[in-house]
């Protein structure tokens, strides 16, 4: 067993280093965007499923409520949260458009979505990266390596890994440095915590 936890750690912190190596560009022009967008009053709308459904509402409540500092709230919304709302499209019309169709009712010009998928080929994920940029906003994918949703997007945060939970550790680490670079580019006090 300390071998196995030992192995999964080691592959972690591995991983970490690859992305401070790969990443830093896109991860910080990705925070910008997103510091832009609040900047000029607009949101971000944030989804994925399963493990990145719970990824993208852990980050929707660090912009809303806070994260390191004390500061106003922040316009995030994850779409994974009403179950009628997506019950209803996926009842009515199919699970494929549980994103696209709130991307297309709360999303505008100038918003941000984040699309949050591990494989990079969830057909939701992408239909909602579709819609956001045909409405003009800008779109962010985090993914591990491999499917679709970094050549939709605009910034791609692709993780450099096929392993599926090293990934997702990986993209909450993100999440967190998003926020924190956001707060940086805000309110630039960030240093005083």
């Amino acid at each position: 067993m300390k071998d196995s936890i030992a192995r999964s750690l080691k592959e972690g912190s591995d991983l970490r280093l690859k992305m401070a190596e790969t990443m830093s560009a896109e991860i910080a022009a990705a925070a910008t965007a997103i510091a832009e967008a609040f900047k000029a009053g607009r949101k971000l709308l944030l989804f994925g499923n399963g493990g990145s459904a719970a990824d993208a509402q852990h980050i929707a409540a660090e912009f809303m409520n806070r994260f390191l500092i004390e500061r106003p709230p922040l316009p995030a919304i994850a779409l994974t949260t009403d179950t009628s709302v997506l019950t209803s499209i996926a009842n009515d019309y199919a699970f494929d458009e549980v994103f696209s169709k709130q991307v297309k009712a709360l999303g505008k010009k100038g918003d941000v979505a984040l699309g949050i998928t591990t494989s990079g080929s969830s057909v939701n994920v992408l239909k909602a990266l579709r819609a956001a940029k045909k409405l003009g906003m800008a779109t962010i994918a985090l993914t591990g390596e491999g499917g679709k949703a970094a050549s939709l997007s605009d910034i791609a945060l692709q993780i450099p890994s096929r392993s599926t939970p090293r990934i997702q550790e990986a993209h909450i680490a993100v999440g967190h440095i998003l926020c924190d670079l956001t707060d940086t580019i805000l309110f630039k006090d960030v240093g005083k915590r």
